[in-house]
């Protein structure tokens, strides 16, 4: 784990949460580890949350279409990507306010490994509870050509030091 620094913009690596006084308003944090997504990953998601479009699970369709293969579900890379960045961003939290303005600008395909990262881009006191301020970041997962695969703003409701779950 590295020690942060104290200039803005700084790559903060930790995990374990954070207090609302930790997060700083242009920090990014790499997630890690990195995550391959198979196949077998990709089918059963389709099963379990019962997406029938046949680009995700069907590789004779997937191969007549402009991608020539099998893409990963996009709500499976979504998951994925919020899972990566809870040890940093919210395992603290109270709770998740929201997920806002996700974008998917390029496919990721099965046996693609997917690498997240977040960047505080506001914080304040929350109106409603003294002890919690309302953080949010905006997450981007890429793949291992570094092409984004997926972006999205995520708002959540952290506590301050000292009145967290385990203080």
């Amino acid at each position: 784990m590295a020690e942060a620094s104290p200039e803005k913009g700084r790559i903060v690596r930790r995990g374990g949460g954070r207090y609302y006084e930790e997060f700083r308003k242009g920090d990014v944090y790499e997630h890690s580890p990195a995550r391959t997504l198979t196949e077998t990953d990709n089918t059963w998601f389709t099963l379990l949350t019962m997406n029938t479009h046949p680009l995700h699970f069907d590789k004779e369709y997937a191969a007549k279409t402009e991608f020539g293969r099998r893409l990963i579900v996009s709500t499976l890379t979504l998951s994925v990507l919020v899972g990566m960045s809870v040890s940093d961003v919210s395992e603290k939290a109270i709770a998740n306010l929201g997920w806002g303005d996700i974008r998917l600008p390029n496919p990721l395909f099965i046996g693609d490994t997917l690498y997240g990262s977040s960047e505080v881009i506001r914080k304040r006191p929350s109106k409603s509870r003294p002890n919690a301020g309302v953080v949010t970041v905006r997450t981007t997962g890429r793949n291992q050509h570094g092409d984004a695969v997926c972006v999205f703003d995520r708002t959540v409701l952290v506590p301050r030091r000292g009145h967290g779950v385990m203080d």
